[in-house]
């Protein structure tokens, strides 16, 4: 698989996007070749973490700040329970690579399209907390929120079949 590129010399605008799609690409790599089964696979006790989990986590995070924060939008969380506790991890096991990596793809390109449309200095509020955040902030977290989740997804990944790699 070939993960976007980070330049060595850009916009911010652009290095930004840039580093978040190759966060992006490394969860997609991190569970290519695995089906439905190994993506379930919740092998590091006592976590409940799956890659199908992580998934399906990002897929929310991403329709959160996003659709929600940026965009104004009233798109609910996909993955929460009537109590408010998310289900994206808990309920992993009843999903399937093929409707995970959809939901993710479609909530990753609506936040390129709305990622477009605004700028880094552009504020925005929070509907849940009514803190304010600038676009910029939000970028740093996207790619903060990737790059933690992809570290448990090298753990999971090599205690499924030992692949490693950056």
């Amino acid at each position: 698989m070939t993960r976007a590129e980070t330049p060595h010399i850009a916009p911010e605008y652009e290095t930004l996007k840039a580093f978040l799609d190759h966060q992006r690409d490394t969860l997609a790599w991190k569970c290519e070749g695995l089906g439905d089964e190994e993506l379930r696979q919740q092998n590091i006790e006592p976590s409940p973490l799956s890659l199908m989990g992580l998934l399906r986590h990002m897929a929310d995070v991403e329709r959160g700040w996003f659709r929600r924060v940026i965009a104004g939008e009233n798109a609910p969380p996909h993955f929460w329970h009537a109590d408010g506790s998310e289900t994206d991890f808990t309920k992993a096991a009843d999903d399937t690579r093929e409707s995970a990596f959809a939901l993710w793809r479609e909530e990753v390109a609506a936040s390129r399209a709305i990622g477009e449309k605004v700028t880094l200095d552009d504020v925005v509020v929070h509907p849940r907390s009514g803190g304010e955040y600038s676009v910029r902030w939000i970028y740093v977290h996207m790619i903060e929120e990737y790059a933690r989740h992809n570290g448990h997804a090298d753990l999971l990944r090599e205690r499924i079949d030992g692949a490693t790699g950056e």
